[in-house]
């Protein structure tokens, strides 16, 4: 057969298959209707959206993934399409730590797909109060990075806030420089947000020794400023760089390749288990030898494995601390809930900031 005939062959094929796939999702998606009707006939109109069915079900489709395509590439497709699916049923509004280009703006677009209506917000403690007031459905905001560590303004909302933890979202960050300018020796000035700076530094150090570092409150602000400064160059995010108008003058500058930013999907309701999950919580304890040795022992002595700690100060009090605390397992799996019984008989306060599945890829 000549190569003529095999593409002619090949083709032919592909469009048989492109039009299975069109058959197949429309009928997930009207399977989606029929799930939603349901609902309301049931009069449940508060669980359009479940993270732990989601999570369930982008894992079963990585298992059954045998290429070529990349584990990561087939959970983002089906992301997409389980996002789509649900806008039918209810279209999510979700709240991010803005402006528009963030990472946050990027986490939630991962974690939630791009069939929802995402609300840049100016701050932390706003996105808590949209979610709180029930104007955004979920909020997604940073809680640390794996070379600066936590972010404290989170910590601190979560501390009094009423709503739960119902998701993770864990986001590789690669940080580019941008600018209108096409040479990077003309650059005089740089913007960035602080950690991002931190992030670079022996890039900095390296190649752009005699620009000023000028520290902003976000990268997407980085990325403005750029695109309205003749001599200045940003660090941001590919997606700051397409929304501003930038050129990207040199790719992935970060220090570390690994660098990796955890975001929180905080929202109203509690989240059943979905088999693989984690439960974060804060507790204190009085200031005495071996109180905090106790606490933590709640945890082992039950086979539970502890994933995260930090002390924040409660503000109640000089010198006076709580800890947060992520463990595996979900607060209906029996070590955890034996773990939580035995810690809030020697705690002065535990409080539960919710149980959610471990992030997908």
């Amino acid at each position: 057969m000549s190569n003529d005939s095999r593409f002619k062959d090949i083709r032919a094929r592909i469009d048989a298959v492109d039009e299975k796939l069109v058959k197949l999702i429309s009928e997930r998606a009207a399977l989606a209707i029929e799930v939603a009707d349901i609902k309301r006939n049931d009069g449940d109109n508060n669980s359009f959206y479940r993270p732990e069915r989601e999570a369930q079900i982008l894992r079963r489709i990585i298992e059954l993934n045998n290429g070529p395509l990349a584990e990561e590439v087939i959970a983002r497709l089906f992301r997409e399409i389980m996002s789509a699916c649900l806008a039918l049923e209810e279209p999510l509004d979700i709240a991010y730590l803005g402006p528009e280009g963030t990472f946050t703006q990027s986490a939630a677009l991962k974690h939630f797909g791009h069939f929802v209506r995402t609300t840049s917000i100016a701050s932390i403690d706003q996105v808590f109060r949209e979610v709180e007031s029930g104007a955004c459905h979920y909020g997604v905001v940073p809680i640390e990075n794996s070379i600066e560590g936590v972010v404290n303004h989170t910590l601190d909302m979560l501390i009094n806030s009423g709503l739960q933890i119902c998701g993770e979202v864990e986001l590789r960050i690669h940080q580019h420089l941008m600018s209108k300018l096409d040479d990077i020796d003309a650059i005089t000035r740089v913007y960035s947000h602080q950690q991002s700076l931190a992030q670079c530094r022996v890039w900095l150090d390296t190649h752009l020794l005699k620009a000023g570092q000028i520290s902003v409150s976000s990268n997407a602000e980085a990325a403005r400023r750029a695109s309205e400064d003749a001599q200045a160059a940003a660090i941001a995010g590919e997606s700051a760089a397409d929304y501003y108008g930038l050129n990207i003058l040199v790719n992935n500058i970060e220090d570390e390749p690994d660098n990796t930013t955890r975001f929180m999907v905080i929202g109203r309701g509690h989240t059943p288990a979905s088999g693989h999950d984690k439960t974060s919580l804060i507790f204190s304890t009085a200031n005495e030898p071996g109180a905090l040795h106790r606490m933590l022992s709640c945890f082992s002595n039950n086979d539970v494995s502890m994933t995260r700690i930090e002390s924040r100060p409660s503000r109640k009090g000089m010198w006076d601390y709580v800890f947060f605390v992520d463990v595996e397992g979900h607060v209906e799996d029996e070590p955890v809930a034996r773990s939580l019984q035995q810690l809030e008989e020697h705690a002065a306060m535990v409080k539960l900031l919710g149980s959610y599945p471990r992030a997908v890829l």
